[in-house]
């Protein structure tokens, strides 16, 4: 249908005459009326009345005029998903259950006004979320800059690395099951499994270093068939144990008796840059950035390890620095 057609008819019926219409829309009265013509051979029915003082609606004219604006409605509300300047504030988050997804639900409900739309960004392809920043189809993302030494290539910024600490996931059977901490060490003697992930990838770049520096063995579980299959092998298993973040949410049957248990001495911390362009204009954008660095907490003292790349990082904290 065309959009054009339907705005024309929704500008006489308010009219009431061809001519005013057409000066609404910047148009001549001849292209209203071709319009007009149009729309009403497609639907097949007569829209208007005509008379001497003008038009009036006809009894399907009636029946279409409330659709027609809802269908204006719905091309406005697709324009302004698109345009960065109307659009709203569009944040990947990764992976829906991990630490950024659960920071931005809770920016949400402390800022409903705030329009905002959620995207996952493949998390095993920085590529496409840095390229997406620049630009402008996504206004800020959360990654671990694995590959530029913890600093946002430009016209990339960062904000503050934020700390994901691990917890170790495992099922009651599991030997470690009724600690209420275990250390890092201590996790040499257990397998630990994770999904499969590139090596080249930020995931498979940190877990390789943490590996190799505390002597643990990382295991992929392969084939994938998602954290629900996951869940229910660590239920049942005395040996199978996962990492996840201290941040992440996952749901289980209580059946399951699944235990998380904080991983210290030290903790070994996700880094999860918060990052932007430099070019990006949302006016949402500050008050996000504002709320992240307010969450942020003050981890720098803990016995935290972080991958090697992080130490040189020098990241930027504000829009204007």
């Amino acid at each position: 249908m065309d959009l054009d057609a339907v705005r024309t008819f929704v500008a006489v019926a308010d009219n009431g005459q061809f001519q005013a219409a057409g000066d609404e829309l910047a148009i001549t009265q001849q292209a209203v009326s071709r319009r007009v013509a149009t729309l009403e051979r497609d639907l097949g029915v007569r829209l208007f009345v005509r008379g001497p003082k003008g038009v009036r609606l006809s009894v399907d004219g009636q029946a279409f005029l409330p659709h027609a604006r809802e269908l204006l409605r719905v091309e406005n509300r697709a324009v302004a998903s698109v345009l960065p300047a109307r659009r709203a504030l569009r944040v990947d988050v990764l992976n829906r259950r991990i630490a950024p997804a659960m920071l931005l639900r809770a920016f949400h409900r402390q800022h409903p006004e705030i329009d905002l739309d959620v995207v996952t960004l493949p998390v095993l392809d920085s590529d496409d979320a840095l390229t997406a920043l620049a630009n402008g189809t996504v206004d800020l993302t959360f990654r671990a800059l694995a590959a530029t030494a913890g600093r946002p290539p430009a016209p990339l910024r960062a904000g503050k690395v934020l700390y994901d600490r691990h917890e170790l996931l495992v099922g009651p059977r599991h030997p470690l099951a009724d600690h209420r901490q275990v250390a890092l060490a201590e996790l040499v003697d257990h397998p630990i499994w994770m999904f499969p992930m590139p090596p080249t990838s930020e995931p498979g770049a940190y877990y390789r270093e943490l590996a190799a520096t505390f002597g643990l063995t990382i295991d992929s579980v392969a084939p994938n068939f998602g954290n629900e299959a996951l869940l229910d092998e660590l239920a049942d298993s005395p040996r199978l144990a996962t990492l996840v973040g201290q941040g992440s949410r996952y749901l289980w049957p209580a059946a399951y008796d699944l235990r998380r248990i904080p991983v210290v001495a030290p903790a070994p911390v996700y880094p999860l840059y918060p990052l932007w362009s430099a070019h990006t204009s949302h006016e949402a954008l500050p008050m996000l950035l504002d709320y992240l660095r307010s969450r942020r907490e003050a981890d720098e003292t803990d016995d935290l390890w972080l991958p090697s790349w992080t130490a040189s990082a020098a990241p930027v904290t504000s829009r204007s620095s």
